[in-house]
């Protein structure tokens, strides 16, 4: 006598419930901005045009904060805008960069090229209301070019003690940056420069 053994199974009933929890909105609020450079040679004809982000310094984000949160009665002095030249050039700005240490740059317009007509611009009084959380300079600062040279990009200093001198390592050291590859001025050129600052 034969017969087929049948598989058996048992029936089990499983209940799963998952919870899912409203999220947590963050919002970071971020220092940064950036520089607009257009060059013409000395019959105004635009040579190039140029636009790049910079990194705001570690120093140049707590002036702020102190500024922002904890000022009283505080007066802007500068801010001032000043050139960084290709001569000892070795690397970019970094966050940990002063006015009195940034050693992998070096400042244009005097004893570096390009030199141009001093002194640093400046932009007091020249910012239009901020609005979505940026602010602009009103209008470009002029750089009237006086001996050829490589400009490699910006800076902007403020705060106690900034002067407008060429140079001076007085200041605060707010933001710098630089192009993605060298741009040539040539004597009679004028460069304008704006900056838009955001948070």
């Amino acid at each position: 006598m034969s017969y087929e053994q049948g598989e058996k199974a048992k029936a089990i009933d499983i209940f799963d419930a998952e919870v899912i929890r409203g999220g947590i909105a963050i919002e970071n609020a971020e220092a940064h901005g950036k520089f607009i450079m257009e060059a013409f040679d000395k019959d105004g004809h635009l040579k190039w045009r140029e636009e790049f982000d910079n990194l705001v310094t570690t120093v140049g984000k707590n002036l702020a904060l102190d500024t922002f949160l904890a000022g009283s009665a505080y007066t802007v002095v500068g801010p001032f805008l000043g050139l960084i030249s290709s001569v000892s050039y070795t690397t970019g700005p970094a966050v940990g960069d002063t006015m009195t240490s940034h050693g992998g740059w070096t400042e244009a317009g005097g004893t570096n090229a390009p030199t141009y007509t001093s002194p640093r611009k400046t932009t007091n009084g020249g910012w239009n209301a901020a609005s979505a959380g940026s602010k602009a300079i009103t209008s470009a600062a002029a750089f009237a070019i006086t001996s050829a040279g490589t400009v490699k990009g910006a800076f902007l200093v403020y705060g106690s003690g900034a002067v407008s001198t060429i140079d001076n390592t007085a200041g605060t050291l707010y933001s710098a940056g630089t192009f993605a590859a060298d741009k040539v001025l040539g004597n009679g050129d004028t460069l304008n420069v704006s900056y838009t600052a955001s948070l």
